[in-house]
């Protein structure tokens, strides 16, 4: 569970700068990644929604604001 969590968060990071990188130069840096595949672009995007998913189920279930007190 915790190893997945890690898994999740990392996907997520590594997805946040490659639209960092697009939002401040223009370029695409993950359909560069991709080979400018389209369909493994789209693969990767659906990736990076099923990893917010698991965290946001992560963090309804777990809770681990509870324990920033």
């Amino acid at each position: 569970m915790k190893l997945t969590t890690l898994i999740c968060c990392s996907i997520l990071i590594f997805f946040g700068i490659g639209a960092c990188v697009y939002a401040l130069s223009g370029f695409d840096l993950l359909f560069f990644l991709c080979f400018q595949n389209t369909i493994a672009y789209r693969a990767i995007l659906s990736l990076s929604g099923v990893s917010a998913l698991w965290l946001l189920f992560w963090l309804i279930v777990f809770r681990p604001q509870n324990t920033l007190n």
